[in-house]
């Protein structure tokens, strides 16, 4: 007897977890949610820019570990007016090689998983990682030193085999 009551009691504890991880999932915030209750069941952002208009973005990043970057947009009256997942092919395909600036991308995507450089490049190359349906994928935008954007790239991840005995 004394077992079901703890079992019941962890499914209980199970549930409630998980409802609150769905309710604070930045994708499922809706639009015309005031600023208060956003921020309410989402907590703070990992960085806020200010958008033309007097509005307000809100970034939530995944990143260096995970895979998503989702981005709130606040109107000027502090109501949620659009959310998007910012790690998207259409989304990439909007980079603008020699017109986007380091501002443009950290406002569109944020920070990067990690920083790199290679031997034929001066400048940085900017990684993130996300999905694209099944498969995992990274994102790198090359920024020369004066801050622009001079190419992007994407390719796959490479993962440990799961069949690979590490011993």
């Amino acid at each position: 007897m004394r077992w079901r009551r703890a079992a019941a009691a962890g499914a209980l504890a199970l549930a409630a977890g998980l409802l609150g991880a769905c309710a604070s999932d930045p994708g499922r915030i809706a639009p015309g949610t005031p600023r208060a209750e956003a921020q309410q069941a989402l907590g703070q952002p990992t960085a806020r820019y200010p958008l033309p208009g007097g509005g307000e973005r809100w970034q939530y990043s995944y990143q260096p570990n995970g895979q998503r970057v989702v981005n709130i947009d606040l109107d000027a009256a502090g109501r949620v007016a659009r959310r998007y997942e910012a790690l998207t092919e259409a989304n990439l395909a909007r980079i603008a090689a020699d017109q986007w600036t380091r501002d443009d991308v950290l406002r569109e995507f944020g920070r990067p998983a990690r920083v790199q450089g290679v031997h034929n490049f001066k400048g940085e190359i900017w990684v993130w990682r996300y999905a694209d349906g099944p498969t995992w994928r990274l994102l790198f935008i090359d920024i020369d030193p004066q801050g622009t954007v001079r190419g992007w790239s994407a390719g796959d991840e490479p993962l440990p085999d799961a069949d690979f005995d590490t011993r």
